[in-house]
């Protein structure tokens, strides 16, 4: 019964994404879950189980990079999967937003649902439900949820190219 307030949370990977978008910058719970809407406890255990799963170190500030890396381009598809749903208004994602819609060119538009969103596409459910928020405030955590999504609901070619730059842009952060 204990193992499972240790198995991960969506909200872990975007807090995880979250702190690898801040680089160098100096953060604290607060500040993160502000940033985040998320409420500063749900920051602290979100850390506690990516510590425990092995993605943060032991101060629980550094993101274990190649670990993460890891579980995004082999497991968060399984762990979160996603299909995309019906035609929404909503904020552009996966290989409909940058950085891939300047790669890869498709009529195929994905949306996280947000009523003011100005395109409109079919729904991916995000990681978590105040992403839309945040990432309107933080171009780099959208580039790299967006990139996540790409892993989480696209084709093969689609999925080949996001992890690369995933890839990229965590193991160079």
């Amino acid at each position: 019964m204990a193992q499972t307030k240790n198995n991960l949370k969506p909200q872990d990977i975007v807090i995880l994404l979250k702190i690898i978008a801040l680089g160098s910058k100096t953060w604290f719970h607060h500040t993160v879950a502000q940033e985040l809407g998320i409420s500063q406890s749900e920051v602290s255990q979100s850390l506690n189980r990516s510590k425990y799963a092995g993605l943060l170190d032991d101060t629980r500030k550094n993101v274990n990079k190649l670990a993460f890396t890891e579980f995004l381009l082999h497991g968060v598809a399984y762990a979160f999967p996603q299909q995309p749903g019906a035609i929404v208004r909503g904020v552009l994602t996966a290989h409909a937003a940058e950085p891939l819609n300047q790669i890869i060119k498709s009529n195929e538009k994905y949306v996280w649902p947000y009523a003011r969103g100005l395109e409109r596409g079919q729904a991916i459910e995000p990681l978590y439900s105040t992403v839309v928020e945040a990432t309107l405030r933080d171009k780099e955590l959208y580039e790299l949820l967006t990139l996540v999504d790409a892993v989480r609901v696209g084709r093969i070619r689609e999925k080949e190219i996001a992890k690369k730059e995933l890839e990229k842009r965590i193991l160079n952060a």
